[in-house]
């Protein structure tokens, strides 16, 4: 399919605009929340002998602000504020820049030196790695194996190296990255959408119900968002890996590379959370 290269040019324009707004909005909240909730666990078990609910007081912009955390709200009336479009926005915009930019015409897609495939069998791929990448991960995370966030990282760090490999020799080098970024982005935001919010819900249905909460509902949810922040670094770094090919995926050895600089994002996101 031909599009006018002055309507590709503005679709890209606004997408990636939209794409790279929405991001800062989704990743600048999940730090936060992550920064946050660390802080009131500190203060959670500071204040656990009083009996007193932890508080956060922090400055801003000329305000003083109050955050205290709470398992149970006191008044289920009051309105609650939910943090999802910022995902929703960044996955669907991001999507929408692939077909643009990849799956409409094909040239930068494949290259001939890379290997011989189609088009459409470069499509299929993509689409099966960005479907797959979630199932797998969804998959080990309720097996046995996602009791050990350990021996979890190991496996998922083999199983991505090996992807990366597979798809470098498939794809272009530059839809090699930008696939395996985008990987990460369907994984964190079906988390958002398939795990995290649909336990927030269980948990208020339960509340106006008046039951208890399961708070291993809430466990999960801030093991999934947790793991949101770690892959979080390595998907902005491939998002504008394009600018940098002569020492990312146009190298020999791409797939190596950036199987090592997926674990500097995630050394980086280390330090960024305990920040």
């Amino acid at each position: 399919m031909n599009i006018s290269p002055t309507i590709s040019e503005w679709l890209n324009l606004v997408l990636r605009w939209t794409h790279v707004f929405a991001g800062i909005m989704w990743v600048g909240t999940t730090y936060y929340f992550t920064w946050l909730d660390a802080r009131l666990t500190e203060e959670e078990k500071a204040t656990s002998a009083t009996g007193m609910s932890p508080q956060i007081w922090m400055v801003h912009s000329g305000g003083f602000y109050v955050v205290e955390k709470r398992k149970v709200p006191d008044e289920l009336s009051r309105k609650l504020h939910w943090f999802r479009w910022e995902a929703g926005t960044t996955w669907i915009s991001g999507f929408l820049l692939l077909v643009l930019m990849f799956y409409l015409g094909g040239g930068a897609l494949v290259d001939p030196d890379v290997s011989s495939i189609s088009v459409g069998g470069a499509i299929a791929v993509c689409v099966g790695v960005l479907i797959g990448g979630w199932l797998v991960y969804d998959l080990l995370m309720i097996s046995p194996l996602g009791k050990s966030e350990s021996a979890f990282a190991t496996v998922g760090y083999v199983l991505i190296v090996a992807t990366a490999y597979g798809l470098t020799r498939v794809l272009s080098g530059r839809a090699a990255y930008i696939h395996m970024g985008a990987m990460f982005g369907t994984i964190m935001a079906a988390n958002v959408w398939m795990r995290i919010l649909p336990a927030q819900k269980k948990m208020i249905a339960a509340m106006l119900e008046g039951r208890q909460p399961d708070q291993r509902l809430a466990a999960q949810a801030k093991l999934r968002s947790k793991q949101n922040t770690f892959m979080a670094v390595p998907v902005v770094f491939l998002m504008i890996s394009n600018h940098f090919p002569g020492v990312t995926y146009g190298e020999r050895y791409n797939w190596a590379i950036l199987a090592v600089l997926i674990l500097l994002g995630w050394t980086a996101a280390k330090f960024i959370r305990r920040a």
